[in-house]
């Protein structure tokens, strides 16, 4: 999460692992990466996010 939350573009795989994934889910910012319903990497990307502002 460190590296994802600074960088300035994201392509999320998914949207699991293995045969499950592969598909790309997302590309975009981190920001926008945060607010997507649905999406592991967004749920945890969003906390990370709002500890940063604390």
């Amino acid at each position: 999460m460190d590296v994802i939350k600074v960088a300035d573009w994201v392509v999320d795989l998914g949207p699991d692992g293995g045969r499950a994934g592969g598909q790309v889910t997302f590309a975009g910012t981190p920001e926008d990466l945060a607010k997507q319903k649905g999406n592991f990497t967004g749920q945890y990307l969003a906390e990370e996010l709002a500890a940063m502002r604390r």
